[in-house]
């Protein structure tokens, strides 16, 4: 596999080593081998070539969505046994045990039978797009360890994040715009930071404009209305970073620096018209519900992602708040699924009307789910205004195109919609599936760190093959 590296790294990365990834092709390129940024080569066939990641931040209720229990439907509000043993967790506010059964009708849908909720009405008009993976355990239950595990692969360290390994991999496919673009992102930068990787991989935050000549990117335009003297003054700066960086050798956020006062001047040029939603239909903009209701914002957010992804970005991130439903879950869902239910069918058919679906995965997730039975944070309050504890242990993630099997429900759970019973998916497995879409290797995408080589899935993962086409 190819690298994106520069000629100075790539000379230092084959003294040290640089894991499985082979060099022989960027060092017959002398113009990739000066562009960190171009694009690599798989290290087999791939069936994607970009991911589009909806991050639906606090965790959505699987129970509620997806995943219905009988059981628990059945012993609504009446204590049962604990289902999780004696394993001394501090459980607040659900020692009662009391089941809980969903807030609306989980039904099948499409010719699939996919179980969906009436609070999904969009979604589940393309179910058959969708597969669904209901057995995903995660490692800790705490949002932010959990957000982290999601986003990079470890709870606590500061690991690189998913689209700065993939950037770091493959590069880009449009040199004019990151490779990884992050819409309303995570508050802990870690969740799309490079890590000890260059710097240039890192995600570049996006908020999305809600009138005309709100800033999309902060600190991208530049005051001066004339190129040529934004590019002298570039020009100097470039030169006192590189006479410093050739001073202490090695500086990767020097190079990231570098690299990305280049890319900026690039973007100021190419940004403004991929935001700009003016210039999309009336009928395209209605599909994702942009207008001023419930799901306007992330009707934007999930517009962008399109255009971005189409444009050439590799890795495309929108987060999705909301769905931390400790109390009143009854209540409080509804809301969330409309700000998003229609935002995000609205991009699987986007994707599919345009010809991008067979080539961009889509992943649609929390960091963890809920549990099937209730939380009373008051301890008083009657069964219908409780919410939901967290839970990773297991929980649900959709995946549509790319190279999944549309239509297909892989894993179960038992009757207390706990622990899996067949077809687990770890957190690892699922970011090994995601690197196998796209032609990598995960054990073969590695960067040597202080003495250890390290990867996405660290010494852990497997493919889930049951899941691919």
């Amino acid at each position: 596999m190819t690298m994106t590296l520069s000629r100075r790294e790539l000379l230092r990365g084959a003294a040290c080593g640089f894991g499985g990834l082979a060099l022989d092709g960027l060092m017959a390129d002398t113009n990739a081998a000066s562009n960190r940024r171009a694009p690599g080569g798989p290290h087999i066939p791939p069936r994607a070539k970009r991911v589009i990641f909806v991050f639906l931040a606090g965790g959505p209720s699987q129970g509620d969505l997806f995943a219905p229990k009988a059981y628990i439907t059945r012993k609504h509000g009446q204590a049962i046994k604990s289902p999780v043993g004696d394993d001394g967790q501090l459980r607040v506010g659900v020692a009662q045990f009391l089941p809980m059964a969903p807030v609306k009708p989980v039904r099948p849908r499409g010719q699939s039978g996919m179980m969906m909720s009436d609070l999904l009405p969009h979604l589940s008009g393309v179910a058959d797009e969708l597969c669904l993976l209901r057995a995903v355990v995660a490692d800790n239950k705490a949002h932010a360890p959990a957000a982290l595990q999601f986003h990079t692969g470890h709870i606590a360290e500061a690991r690189p994040s998913m689209g700065a390994w993939l950037g770091y991999g493959l590069g880009t496919e449009n040199r004019d715009m990151p490779g990884f673009i992050t819409i309303h992102p995570p508050g802990d930068g870690r969740t799309y930071g490079a890590g000890f990787l260059p710097a240039i991989h890192q995600g570049t935050p996006l908020r999305v404009p809600r009138q005309t000549g709100e800033v999309a990117i902060t600190n991208l335009r530049d005051p001066d209305p004339k190129p040529e003297l934004q590019r002298q003054r570039l020009d100097f700066l470039q030169r006192i970073n590189r006479r410093l960086l050739n001073r202490v050798k090695t500086d990767s956020q020097m190079e990231g620096i570098i690299e990305s006062f280049e890319l900026a001047f690039r973007m100021q040029a190419k940004t403004p018209g991929l935001v700009d939603l003016s210039r999309e239909s009336k009928q395209t903009l209605e599909m994702y519900g942009i207008g001023g209701g419930a799901s306007d914002v992330n009707g934007r957010a999930c517009l962008m992602a399109r255009r971005l992804s189409e444009a050439g970005v590799r890795f495309v991130q929108v987060t999705i708040g909301g769905w931390d439903h400790h109390g009143d879950i009854r209540n409080a869902l509804p809301g969330s699924c409309a700000r998003a239910d229609q935002p995000i069918a609205a991009l699987i058919r986007d994707l599919k009307r345009r010809g991008l679906l067979d080539d961009t995965l889509l992943v649609v997730s929390g960091e963890f789910g809920r549990t099937y039975w209730s939380q009373d944070l008051s301890g008083t309050s009657p069964i219908e205004k409780h919410g939901r504890e967290h839970q990773q242990e297991s929980f649900c993630t959709l995946l549509a195109g790319g190279g999944v099997k549309a239509g297909l429900v892989h894993g179960e759970t038992d009757d207390f919609g706990y622990r899996p019973v067949q077809g687990q998916v770890h957190l690892h497995d699922l970011h090994a599936t995601i690197l196998h879409l796209l032609g990598i290797d995960h054990e073969r995408l590695t960067f040597k760190y202080q003495g250890r080589y390290f990867r996405l899935t660290d010494v852990h993962g497997h493919v889930v093959k049951g899941a691919l086409a």
